[in-house]
């Protein structure tokens, strides 16, 4: 397939000429930047991106292709996939598909040849900005360009990418009420691999709802953008807490945060990929973490305490009850794509 040229116009006025492949469109999205050099599938399929616009920051993109075992999702919910250079003639014996094609049958809108290093910088020094991918360069005036970026709006996202019905995945260990606010099948696995009975329910599920199936624990899933736009999410943990177990993950951490009294507020450009250390308050273990988030848990009430803190900016990426039964963690202890180092929480909130 013959390429189209198209730019990037960043919010702040800049641009970036290259190439369009996958779904060829215009679009507009958050422009974030992920720092992961592997598992670059697993991140387009990682829910948690839903809205944005993903700047990948390792050079050569697709070389292993696609294989449908390492979804994360049943399909991606990106805006955009932004590269320096994509692999067209993939090399690895699970590959069942090249990038180009995935992204075309998924209809997500990709972007190639840009300086992805020079784009990270400014976003590192600007904070997160919006973005559109056209390929009508120079054509759009100034006001067709404001329209557009007045336009983007990130507050369904958890909608968009939630359960839209109560499902179960059997086991014969620990009844888990699982909130999906945009859960990475990993997170279900490693439940899973723990015999755990699963009932999934979706993201605006009352408290009612999830005691009626009558769970040993409450848990909430990692999920897009902001915690402030999913009340209802909130709301049924703030009346769980002290009647279940209640354990976060990413967005679920947030979700706690405020159900607790907590505040949450947004970083500059976030933390995106699979080589951010955090270390454990107890026991001053630093593991290397995958996460993927914008906002984080900030002015913790009395009655919690943080457990891990990023290393490299010390904001908070744990929290515990002192006297109730309520843990999360702001990153992936799945860690899908991502290291091991800390699988074992998932133990620790069954335990």
């Amino acid at each position: 397939m013959q390429s189209k040229a198209a730019e990037l116009i960043l919010e702040n006025g800049m641009r970036f000429k290259g190439k369009a492949f996958g779904y060829v469109n215009d679009v507009v999205g958050e422009v974030v930047f992920s720092t992961s050099m592997t598992g670059y599938q697993e991140a387009i399929t990682d829910l948690s991106f839903c809205g944005q616009m993903v700047v990948l920051t390792y050079p050569l993109i697709g070389n292993y292709g696609i294989n449908l075992e390492d979804m994360e999702s049943d399909k991606p919910a990106l805006t955009a996939l932004i590269v320096r250079e994509k692999c067209d003639y993939p090399n690895n014996f699970r590959t069942e598909m090249d990038l180009d094609g995935f992204l075309r049958q998924n209809r997500v809108v990709g972007l190639e040849g840009i300086d992805t290093r020079a784009l990270t910088r400014i976003i590192r020094e600007s904070g997160c900005m919006k973005g559109i991918i056209t390929t009508e360069i120079g054509m759009l005036s100034d006001r067709a360009l404001k329209e557009r970026f007045d336009s983007l709006d990130n507050s369904d996202v958890v909608k968009r990418v939630s359960t839209p019905e109560v499902y179960t995945i059997p086991g014969t260990g620990k009844h888990v009420a699982f909130i999906d606010a945009g859960v990475k099948k990993g997170i279900l696995r490693e439940l899973k691999k723990r015999d755990c009975k699963i009932t999934v329910f979706p993201y605006n599920a009352t408290a009612d709802e999830v005691m009626a199936v009558n769970p040993d624990l409450l848990m909430i899933s990692n999920g897009p953008g902001d915690p402030g736009d999913i009340p209802e999410t909130v709301e049924t943990a703030r009346a769980l807490i002290g009647k279940l177990p209640v354990r976060g993950v990413c967005m679920g951490h947030l979700v706690i945060g405020l159900a607790m009294g907590c505040k949450t507020r947004k970083l500059k450009f976030g933390h995106h990929g699979a080589n951010q250390p955090v270390k454990n308050l107890k026991t001053g273990r630093v593991s290397i973490t995958s996460q993927n988030h914008n906002y984080i848990v900030d002015d913790l009430p009395e009655e919690l305490e943080v457990s891990y803190i990023n290393v490299n900016d010390g904001t908070c990426e744990g929290i515990r009850g002192k006297s109730i039964d309520v843990q999360s963690v702001q990153f992936h202890p799945e860690a899908s794509p991502g290291p091991l180092d800390t699988r074992n929480i998932f133990d620790d909130f069954l335990a």
